[in-house]
């Protein structure tokens, strides 16, 4: 099956450029609300699960033994940008567990934020692996190994005690398998597994009602929703996708990129999960086909619509400022 176009980019008001995909939304039954595109199509889901990889943080008693409340916990699920107060919290959450940042594994980059970035050089520093927008989810991984007695060392290899929890649970969230078959390494060295994008909306339906999962599975997912809904700054940074969608409806919409133009989200007041990927690995895109999906599942939500419709059309600008053109979600999504 081709996957339609969802996202048009116009300059001069004509069609530029064009970015295929697919799109699942489905109830926590799995019931089809919206299927566009290839929806069986297996995917490397990258960072858009991490909340689903911070389940046995939760479930083992980890968090609440490490005194984690909703910015520790939104960051253990986050694609952060590098900015102070992510860097921070992060050496905060590791120290909490006795570990310090030559425990990461997750390697070293500069700040995803420019002035991040800018300020770190000014000041004469270098990027450590706490800047890495997957630290959290790594310290996250290793106070998890503390709590439960598991040696950290190798945390991220797919053999590993903690990894193997973190698989199994995916698997049963999500309804599809976790294992060698699918397996790939992210790029933070943890293990990435490509499943259907249908699969991928499912189990974030299911986070997001509790249903088909035992009771402390779901106390954990509805912990971690709420507490990304609550702290959007620390899932992402300023000005990024994922805190304006959360931003646009707060606690009732949870949304997480991954790389390759992936996009995860529920809304827990309907029962729903959605998943999306661009064909093309364009973020730009998928941005704006889950604001499009967004807005047409809360058409009725008074104010949040329009909110989110506008994040659904954003417009371009030159380096003087001019405006040169905007992108739209295309047909499929309209």
């Amino acid at each position: 099956m081709a996957n339609p176009e969802l996202v048009e980019v116009l300059r001069g008001g004509r069609i530029e450029s064009r970015h295929t995909g697919a799109v699942a939304v489905v109830d926590a039954d799995g019931r089809s609300v919206l299927a566009i595109g290839d929806v069986e199509q297996p995917v490397f889901p990258r960072s858009a699960v991490k909340a689903l990889q911070a389940l046995p943080l939760v479930e083992s008693g980890a968090a609440e033994a490490c005194g984690f409340g909703d910015k520790e916990l939104a960051l253990a699920c986050a694609s952060h940008s590098g900015e102070p107060a992510h860097a921070a919290l992060a050496n905060e959450m590791l120290a909490s567990a006795g570990l310090g940042e030559p425990d990461l594994e997750c390697g070293a980059h500069w700040p995803l934020d420019q002035d991040a970035t800018l300020a770190l050089a000014a000041s004469g520093g270098k990027p450590s692996q706490l800047h890495n927008n997957c630290s959290g989810k790594h310290a996250g991984f290793l106070c998890a190994c503390r709590h439960m007695r598991i040696a950290h060392r190798g945390y991220v290899e797919p053999d590993h005690p903690y990894q193997q929890r973190i698989a199994a649970a995916m698997t049963e969230v999500t309804g599809a398998e976790h294992g060698d078959r699918n397996r790939g390494t992210d790029g933070c060295s943890a293990p990435n597994y490509a499943v259907p994008i249908r699969s991928l909306a499912l189990g974030f339906a299911r986070m997001a009602t509790g249903s088909h999962m035992a009771a402390d599975r779901a106390a954990a997912s509805k912990r971690l929703f709420a507490a990304c809904m609550a702290e959007p700054f620390m899932v992402a940074g300023t000005g990024r996708a994922d805190v304006r969608l959360m931003q646009a409806a707060p606690g009732r919409i949870f949304a997480k990129t991954g790389a390759e133009a992936v996009y995860c989200a529920a809304l827990p007041e309907l029962g729903l999960g959605i998943a999306l990927k661009c064909d093309d690995g364009q973020g730009r895109a998928s941005e704006v086909a889950v604001a499009a999906v967004l807005a047409k599942l809360l058409a009725d939500a008074g104010e949040i619509a329009p909110a989110l419709a506008e994040l659904a059309e954003p417009q371009l600008h030159n380096w003087r400022g001019k405006h040169v053109g905007s992108l739209r979600p295309a047909a499929a999504l309209r």
